[in-house]
């Protein structure tokens, strides 16, 4: 085993990866900007998806060179492509955004832990717990609701006055 291998391969490697780097950047720029504000909005679980599976084909497209810049790129397309149809039907029909949408859940009402929900949502006290004290609430007793958000998040609406 050679370990200079290991720091350096020659430059060939590196003129590659900052060519087709930046060529792959600007082409996903470029379809990002085309493809609209809501293809990176991790408004739900699956835009989330899509938003990691664009950033790891961007690395492989960086960094293995069996793949070309015509593969990757059209690889890109397709995602962000699948994106704005997924969402397109989803504002069409509201059995479409179910099927592949994930509902507000509620954890708290009324200053009370709905613990069916939070056991069907994987959602421990402790974790709304510290998402009532990071909203600046007292305790849950403070508390009008508490929902698990489509994406993921946590809101908390204190209790009336």
């Amino acid at each position: 085993m050679d370990w200079s291998d290991m720091f350096f391969q020659g430059w060939q490697g590196i003129v590659r990866t900052l060519v087709v780097g930046l060529l792959a950047y600007a082409c996903l720029v470029l379809f990002l900007r085309v493809s609209g504000k809501r293809t990176l909005a991790k408004l739900n679980a699956f835009d989330l998806v899509v938003t990691v599976a664009l950033g790891s084909t961007l690395s492989a497209i960086l960094m293995q060179q069996s793949i070309g810049l015509a593969q990757g790129v059209a690889a890109l397309a397709l995602l962000i492509l699948m994106q704005y149809l997924v969402t397109f039907l989803s504002v069409r029909s509201s059995g479409f955004a179910r099927f592949v949408r994930s509902e507000p859940a509620l954890l708290a009402r009324d200053g009370a832990y709905c613990r069916g929900t939070m056991l069907r949502q994987r959602v421990t006290e402790e974790e709304v717990t510290s998402a009532i004290r990071a909203s600046g609430a007292a305790g849950v007793e403070a508390t009008s609701a508490v929902i698990l958000e489509s994406d993921g998040t946590i809101s908390v609406i204190g209790a009336s006055a």
